[in-house]
């Protein structure tokens, strides 16, 4: 059996100012509470498995309804079965995969109505966290924002949609950090988790990344200007090219 040795997330020789591209708060705390060794070369492995397989969801690497078989995992990251229960537990619990009786863990897939009633959420919480942004806060964020949005240019220039996704995150935390309600954040944090497995179609798309890419640097724009009409009405758009690929997607498949 060989050995996982974890991989880090973020891009070697990466400028100082650079987004460091490791795993979710979400992932990690879902590592640190799968009941695994508690030291740190546990977690790290753990966390890298974790982070690894949900990748593999996001990207469409793994498939909806596909099974998640324990002796394979075993094998691929050379570790023992009870830190593969772990890694489908904190899984599980991050709404990446479902644990059924007599067939063990298998990738989530979402009816229409999920799909549908997620994002509509997600619209809600989004557009209203544009409404509360407190354009006096702006400028002090606005430097920053711009360096995220040039590094997420370079991962969709390059077709890295690995960094795509992770500056992708990077870009919307620091963009609702500018709506003051931290509560309505966790819960545009925690939705937009819980709506990874459905955007693997629009993350392998180069032409869904240029139109997030171009939408990013409109919301810039409006920031700039105080529109917080136009910025609104673009966090509202945004959201849809994932949510029609995810079901185009489950059509074509049947």
């Amino acid at each position: 059996m060989t050995a996982f040795h974890p991989t880090p997330l973020h891009a070697s020789g990466a400028s100082p100012g650079a987004i460091r591209l490791m795993p979710s708060s979400d992932t990690l705390h879902a590592a640190a509470n799968a009941g695994v060794d508690d030291t740190p070369v546990a977690q790290d492995t753990l966390g890298a498995m974790i982070a690894t397989l949900e990748e593999d969801i996001v990207f469409g690497r793994l498939h909806p309804r596909e099974r998640l078989v324990e002796d394979e995992l075993m094998e691929r990251f050379g570790v023992k079965r009870h830190v593969v229960r772990d890694a489908l537990a904190a899984l599980d619990r991050l709404g990446l995969v479902e644990r059924r009786k007599n067939v063990g863990a298998v990738v989530r897939s979402f009816s229409v109505q999920e799909v549908t009633e997620l994002y509509e959420v997600r619209g809600m919480l989004e557009t209203e966290a544009a409404r509360r942004i407190d354009l006096q806060r702006v400028p002090a964020h606005l430097d920053r924002l711009i360096a995220i949005q040039q590094q997420h240019d370079a991962a969709v220039a390059a077709g890295d949609a690995r960094t795509v996704f992770r500056v992708n995150l990077a870009f919307h935390r620091e963009l609702f950090s500018l709506c003051s309600n931290q509560t309505l954040q966790k819960a545009i944090a925690e939705f937009a988790r819980q709506t990874h497995p459905i955007r693997f179609a629009s993350l392998v798309s180069a032409e869904y990344r240029e139109r997030a890419r171009q939408e990013h640097w409109q919301m810039i724009e409006a920031l700039k200007a105080g529109d917080i009409d136009a910025l609104v009405a673009l966090c509202a758009s945004h959201l849809l090219p994932s949510r029609d690929a995810y079901l185009n997607a489950q059509q074509y498949r049947g």
